[in-house]
């Protein structure tokens, strides 16, 4: 199963290249003799029809892939690979992305001279057309499948450029030069082979390529070196900001589209070229798709030797929203040929997914960060006759974490303090902070002491989850639903929590606390002592009409109070876990005499360095240090 996004045609590919080196290792008849051009025809169907399902049902995809044993041929001989790709919405018919192609290319793949972008299918269905021997397909209750058929004993057409064309193809995540290209010195033009068979690869690596990015003006970059000097000998990008304006090279504020990328096969030219441009962008029609459309050729920004030639824009589109315009020159000819429009208007498609991607990601970042500040006390306060110190790192940093904090004042010389861990991380996560950490402070300001504090807590959770769950029965009743999910009921929304109350008086602080389901606080003597300084009990929104109950100790000056979240007792290192055998309290009495900020410090250094790779849980801690 893929998931519906930009990043499932190069999943898709990964796993058909591994799915067939694993039928060699196994040693499947007829796996040995598989040739390399059937490899990659099947690399290239598979890319366009996993693209085709989600650009057009927008669901996840399921992919199957076989190998089809031979009727009637000699042992070992394999009949071919089929491969299936299904989506789950099978009332959503594959649209035809060839309606504004009037262009043709020579033959796709050793069939007839065609229109690039036929009417029937589509420009995907017809590269399946044209690699495979048979293809269809299938509707099932709520799945719609597509099937292709490729044959074994396929061969490339014997024509010039065919022989070696599979020379330099990269493997994922390769520099974008080594993606398969014209050799030098020879023109895109006559180099039918490539145009052929081999645009197809470079359509699919470049996929692969831009489809890993996260950062639009990154995408406009990547193009440019994509399409330079391989198709154009310039190429530019213009991208619709959902800004107000930018400012542009003579530092002017300019509204419209902005240009984010211009490249030129000689470095020294692009500056005098992008001055040129932003000075006059193209203005292509509302009703101008993603067909190549003609736009004046910029004869004063280049040089004498390059003063005619030829020029097209193509609108990049996505989700039915313009998101800019991609713009490629060439000198010395008067039009481009329809092979390399018709290849362009393929690869800007993909920049504008990709574009796409990158904005919806952006866009998703940007909430994430707003609402993680939202949930976080903007500040941590200061206690009279207390040190403090935190460390929180969350494993996922475009995202909500699942860990939480807060130290605030509770009036009447009470401050309080928190540390917790909720279940999930995301949204679902953010959600149960923004109930948990409010409720706190308001019970806190309202007198409650510790126990009732987690007492009232634990109640809201479950009436909470309660009132979430049948609100989630009637909306599936109303949908035609008989009931709920496993995973819908209230045992979903849970946390554990320390809790505390501090209360300075003079010879030290006076603190009361209790863990629901969290790791256990420690507490260091100046000596290097350490103890727990609480009892286990249980989650909270777990268990109804549950009586927490809270311990109370004092703070002399010199004593340290640990409180961690389990990304760091159960931070991980193979199969064991940097608390195993009391490892969190051993390196605790290798504190003594330290300030609560190297206490926080070493501690943080130890678990990251007790495994290999960074830690893949959020970690918070918090150091309490009476002066």
């Amino acid at each position: 199963m893929l998931s519906g996004s930009p990043l499932a045609a190069g999943a898709a590919r990964r796993f058909v290249r591994a799915g067939i080196a694993e039928w060699t290792r196994l040693a499947l008849p007829g796996a040995d003799s598989l040739g390399e051009n059937l490899v990659q025809d099947t690399l290239v169907v598979v890319s366009e029809l996993v693209t085709n399902a989600v650009v057009h049902a927008g669901t996840d995809v399921e992919l199957f892939c076989r190998l089809e044993p031979a009727a009637g041929r000699s042992a070992g001989a394999p009949a071919g690979i089929v491969v299936e790709v299904s989506d789950h919405h099978p009332a959503r018919a594959v649209r035809d992305e060839g309606a504004h192609r009037p262009y043709a290319v020579g033959r796709p793949y050793g069939g007839d001279e065609r229109p690039y972008g036929g009417a029937e299918y589509g420009r995907g269905l017809r590269l399946v057309s044209a690699l495979s021997d048979t293809w269809g397909i299938t509707y099932r209750t709520g799945v719609k499948t597509v099937w292709a058929r490729l044959p074994a004993d396929r061969a490339l057409p014997a024509e010039e450029g065919a022989e070696g064309c599979d020379e330099g193809r990269p493997e994922d995540g390769h520099d974008p030069a080594e993606v398969p290209a014209p050799w030098p010195g020879r023109t895109v033009e006559r180099d039918h082979g490539w145009l052929n068979h081999g645009a197809l690869s470079f359509l699919a690596e470049a996929s692969d390529l831009l489809a890993g990015q996260l950062d639009e003006d990154l995408v406009a970059a990547l193009t440019g070196q994509l399409i330079v000097p391989r198709l154009a000998d310039w190429c530019a990008v213009w991208l619709e900001d959902e800004g107000m304006g930018w400012r542009g090279t003579e530092g002017i504020s300019v509204t419209g589209p902005r240009l984010a990328r211009v490249w030129h096969v000689s470095e020294n030219r692009i500056e005098q070229l992008r001055r040129a441009l932003e000075k006059d962008p193209p203005r292509l029609p509302d009703s101008v798709r993603s067909r190549a459309v003609p736009v004046p050729w910029p004869a004063d920004a280049l040089s004498e030797r390059d003063a005619i030639g030829a020029a097209f824009a193509y609108r990049l589109i996505a989700g039915g929203r313009p998101l800019g315009t991609l713009v490629i020159g060439r000198a010395g000819i008067p039009r481009f040929p329809d092979e390399v429009t018709g290849l362009v208007e393929d690869l800007s498609r993909r920049v504008a997914l990709a574009i796409g991607a990158a904005r919806q990601y952006a866009r998703q970042a940007t909430i994430s960060r707003v609402l993680q500040r939202g949930l976080l006390p903007g500040a941590v306060a200061e206690i009279p006759g207390m040190h403090s110190a935190l460390v929180y790192e969350p494993c996922d940093q475009g995202g909500p974490s699942g860990d939480f904090y807060d130290l605030f004042p509770a009036g009447d010389g009470r401050w309080c303090f928190a540390l917790g861990d909720v279940q999930g991380k995301g949204p679902e996560a953010a959600v149960l902070i923004g109930l948990a950490r409010p409720w706190l402070r308001l019970l806190a300001r309202e007198g409650y002491q510790v126990g009732e504090v987690l007492d009232r807590l634990n109640q809201l959770l479950l009436d909470d989850a309660t009132e979430a769950a049948d609100a989630a029965a009637r909306a599936l009743v109303k949908a035609g639903g008989t009931g709920l999910g496993a995973d819908d009921g209230p045992q979903n929304r849970f946390l554990s929590l320390l809790y505390g109350e501090l209360v300075p008086f003079r010879d030290g602080v006076r603190c009361t606390l209790a863990s629901a389901g969290h790791p256990l606080p420690l507490l260091l003597g100046p000596d290097g002592g350490v103890g727990t300084a609480a009892e286990p009990q249980t989650l909270l929104g777990v268990i109804e009409d549950s009586a927490y109950t809270s311990q109370s100790f004092a703070l002399h000056p010199g004593d340290t109070l640990l409180c961690v979240t389990d990304g760091v007792t159960e931070r991980r290192s193979g199969p064991d876990m940097f608390d195993d055998e009391d490892g969190l309290t051993t390196a605790l009495a290798g504190c003594a005499g330290l300030s609560a900020e190297l206490i926080a410090e070493r501690i943080r250094r130890l678990v990251h360095e007790y495994g290999e790779g960074p830690p893949e849980d959020d970690l918070a801690l918090l150091v309490l240090q009476a002066e």
